[in-house]
C-alpha cells in the first residue's frame, strides 16, 4: 500500500509540474478508489436514481483535473479533495432534485458511522447533512474538514493526521466531537441512527 501511496503522490507532484502525461497514469490508479467513495456516498440511493457512481467520479475528476490547480499535499489530500467535489455534486444534484419536487416536509433518516450511509430520501439527505457540515464549517472549520475527508474520502486517523497536522488523538477527538454537533443538529429533522 505504501508503494500505491508513494507512486500517486509522486505522480501528482509530476502532474502540478507540468507533466500532461502523469494525468494519464494517474487516473487508472485512482479511479478504483474513487469509484469505491462515489458509492459509498450513494450506497443507500433509490435504483432509480438518475446520478450513478460512474458519473459522479467522472465529474470529479474533470473537475479536479480542468479546475483551478490545486496543491495536492499527498495521495490522502488528493482523495479528500475528491470526495469534497464528489459531496458538491451529490449536493447540487439533490437541491436540483428538490427544486423540481417543492413537496412537503418529510421524516429523513440519516446514518452517521463509519460508512456515512444516507438513507430515506437520500436527496433531502444530503441537504440536510451538507447544510450541518456548513454550519459546523462557520464554527470549527478543521472539525467539519476532518469528518469530510473521514466520512466522504475514507481517510484514515493517520492520514488525516498527516494532512491536518494534528495528533491522531485530535483527529479522534475532533472527529467524536463533530459527530455529537451532527447529531444534535439533524436530530429536530431526522431520525438518527447511529
Amino acid at each position: 500500500m505504501s508503494d500505491r501511496n508513494d507512486q500517486v503522490t509522486s505522480l501528482l507532484r509530476d502532474m502540478q509540474g507540468g507533466d500532461s502525461a502523469a494525468v494519464d497514469r494517474l487516473v487508472p490508479i485512482v479511479y478504483r478508489e474513487l469509484r469505491k467513495i462515489a458509492g459509498a456516498l450513494m450506497k443507500h440511493e433509490r435504483p432509480d436514481h438518475t446520478l450513478q457512481p460512474t458519473a459522479v467520479v467522472h465529474e470529479a475528476l474533470m473537475r479536479l483535473m480542468d479546475g483551478e490547480p490545486v496543491s495536492f499535499e499527498s495521495r490522502a489530500h488528493f482523495f479528500a479533495i475528491a470526495a469534497r467535489i464528489m459531496r458538491r455534486l451529490l449536493v447540487d444534484h439533490a437541491r436540483r432534485r428538490v427544486a423540481g419536487k417543492r413537496g412537503g416536509e418529510e421524516l429523513e433518516q440519516v446514518e452517521l458511522d463509519d460508512g456515512l450511509v444516507l438513507s430515506v430520501e437520500q436527496s433531502s439527505d444530503v441537504l440536510a447533512l451538507h447544510d450541518a457540515l456548513d454550519r459546523l464549517e462557520r464554527l470549527d472549520e478543521r472539525q467539519a474538514r476532518i469528518v469530510e475527508m473521514h466520512y466522504f474520502a475514507g481517510n484514515s486517523i493517520d492520514e488525516i493526521a498527516a494532512i491536518v497536522g494534528v495528533s491522531e488523538r485530535t483527529v479522534r477527538r475532533e472527529l467524536q466531537t463533530a459527530r455529537l454537533y451532527l447529531r444534535q443538529q439533524l436530530k429536530p429533522l431526522s431520525t438518527i441512527v447511529l
